[in-house]
């Protein structure tokens, strides 16, 4: 886990560094973390780590790999990817708890106000795939690419969950205008994928004579970069409709890009239908980065007033 995440989140620290966004959270990263009983922290997130909470997180918790305890109190979401999530019997959660691939313990008396979404995937998901990938007869069921994706999906998920603590209205807010101005988002999309091209092309051939090197590498950073941020906010984007689909009408921003994500997931999965829905997504997903600037204003190209 920790050598997949290594490039994903390391263009989020490129992101984190270099997009001119508004809004940023306060996060603490660290290996192991203690929030005792008279502190207050605004985000925790860890990589193989423990987090020990007595005291109170305004917003989430998040671990990748290792442990979360609550004793104290959260007030949005707990997200365990591959961790082991215990809640005492005097933590409350206002948010959601989500446990993917890890374990989940309640002690009696935990208050959780939100949902609960518990994927224990790890023993299940590889039998699964060893049966599909032999088969009782020796012959692969399940196509070796799509296992592939599923596993790429899932590094990418990694950053997506990051991008939406550090940047959550950035997220919504994005996710607002390609519901308000469509068509000019796909046509700013596709204008851009061909501009962007075109400079790739261009920089590859410079390279020839060394110059264009570092224009090519940072051409390919940004544009992966803004192709992680631009899939964030379509998951929000399809979660939160589903959502409000099922009557919920306000849901986190974890929840809602948990939903999306799968969805995405399972759609672009499907032979001819996934590839042709992936790419209409990656030309949304340009259009409203370059669009917003990233998810900080409205419409980067509007006329300001005079």
């Amino acid at each position: 886990m920790n050598k997949k995440i290594i490039f994903p989140f390391a263009l989020l620290l490129f992101f984190v560094g270099f997009a001119p966004l508004n809004g940023q959270q306060n996060i603490l990263f660290k290996n192991n973390i203690i929030v005792a009983q008279d502190q207050v922290q605004n985000n925790v997130i860890t990589f193989g780590g423990d987090i020990l909470i007595k005291g109170k997180i305004k917003e989430n918790a998040i671990a990748f790999g290792g442990t979360i305890t609550v004793e104290g109190e959260v007030g949005d979401v707990v997200l365990g990817i591959g961790a082991d999530i215990t809640l005492k019997s005097t933590a409350t959660i206002t948010g959601d708890v989500v446990s993917i691939g890890g374990t989940l313990t309640k002690e009696p008396g935990t208050i959780i106000k939100g949902d609960t979404i518990y994927f224990n995937t790890s023993d299940d998901l590889f039998a699964i795939l060893k049966e599909g990938m032999i088969g009782k007869a020796g012959i692969s069921l399940i196509p070796f690419l799509m296992i592939v994706k599923l596993i790429m999906s899932f590094i990418w998920f990694i950053p997506a969950v990051i991008l939406t603590v550090i940047f959550p209205r950035q997220v919504i807010f994005g996710s607002s205008q390609v519901r308000s101005s469509f068509w000019p988002v796909l046509g700013t999309g596709i204008i851009s994928l061909i501009i962007f091209t075109g400079l790739v092309i261009f920089s590859a051939l410079l390279s020839l004579i060394i110059i264009g090197i570092p224009i090519l590498f940072s051409l390919v950073i940004i544009g992966i970069v803004i192709k992680i941020l631009g899939q964030v906010i379509l998951f929000y984007f399809f979660g939160e409709s589903l959502s409000r689909a099922f009557n919920k009408k306000h849901p986190s921003p974890f929840l809602a890009v948990i939903i999306g994500f799968i969805s995405v997931t399972i759609i672009g999965l499907i032979p001819i239908l996934g590839p042709l829905f992936s790419f209409i997504l990656s030309l949304i997903g340009w259009g409203v980065v370059i669009r917003t600037k990233f998810g900080t204003r409205e419409n980067w190209f509007a006329r300001k007033a005079v």
